[in-house]
Formats: structure tokens, sequence, C-alpha cells
């Protein structure tokens, strides 16, 4: 887990992507699909598994015909510490 922390943007956008794309065929749905269910072109759908890149409004359609929007829910939360040790313990 320590590792994820030194991956570019770019490196986190594409593994996202091979994600999403397991995610879909695992649900048997075809990119074609995906993009029909979604309002996303098709072009859209194939640039964003073959290379990362995806409007934010586009990834969250995505995730929810994939069943996947719990996981932004998470971004941005602040947790609020109590001690110094409750940081150690989440960075061990």
């Amino acid at each position: 887990m320590l590792l994820n922390k030194f991956k570019t943007p770019t490196e986190r956008a594409i593994q996202i992507a091979e994600k999403e794309k397991t995610k879909r065929k695992s649900k048997k749905i075809t990119q074609k699909e995906l993009s029909n269910r979604t309002g996303i072109s098709l072009a859209s759908i194939k640039r964003f598994e073959q290379t990362g890149e995806i409007s934010f409004v586009s990834l969250l359609k995505i995730a929810d015909v994939l069943n996947e929007t719990d996981a932004f829910d998470e971004l941005f939360n602040t947790r609020n510490y109590h001690s110094i040790q409750e940081i150690i313990d989440e960075n061990r």
C-alpha cells in the first residue's frame, strides 16, 4: 500500500481504468453497451480504457452503471485524529 503513495496521477488513472475494464467485463457489459447506458461516446470509453483519460462526470456515470459510486463518497474525507498514536497506527 505504501507504494501507491508514489504513483503519478497518470499511473493512478490507468490503474482505475484497468479496474473499470475488469469490472465491466465481469458484468458482461460491452464498451458499446456501456456507452449507450452512460451517454458517453464509444470513443471516450475506448480512450479511457486505453489511457485512463476521461472527465470526472463521465467517470461518475460509469461508476453508477457498474455500481461503484460508493467509492467516491470517501474522496477528500478529512479524518479527525485524537492522538499522535492514531496517526502513527494509520501509517503502518
